[in-house]
């Protein structure tokens, strides 16, 4: 199947959605950070990245910011519960920088599964 990064610094809803992808048949990398994410987008090949939003450090709109420079294609969903601002707050400005599916947290397995088998769909 596909080889995906996901990025997120909260560990429960990390494992969560390795689980939900696993499940599924992904390869399923895992980053805490931007700054980790950006490193292994460097080192290895990913399909598809999923990232959290609200993380110190580099956060996720800096992310899909920065992928979109350097690996326009790759595909993108953005993950948020919109926790300093209100649900969703962050989610649109999210697209706006690239990300072409975004999730609000929580989010079911049923509505990841299907953002994630539509973009990984498209690339082929």
């Amino acid at each position: 199947m596909a080889r995906v990064l996901a990025v997120d610094d909260e560990a429960p809803i990390l494992a969560l959605t390795k689980r939900i992808l696993e499940h599924a048949g992904h390869e399923v990398l895992e980053a805490t950070g931007g700054e980790a994410a950006l490193r292994m987008l460097g080192e290895t090949e990913i399909d598809l990245l999923i990232t959290d939003l609200v993380m110190p450090g580099l956060d996720g709109l800096e992310l899909i910011r920065l992928v979109r420079q350097r690996l326009p294609h790759l595909p993108i969903i953005a993950v948020s519960g919109g926790e300093r601002m209100g649900p969703g707050t962050l989610l649109g400005p999210a697209g706006h920088l690239g990300a072409n599916r975004t999730l609000a947290k929580p989010f079911s397995r049923q509505d990841l599964m299907t953002a994630v088998d539509e973009l990984l769909g498209a690339r082929d």
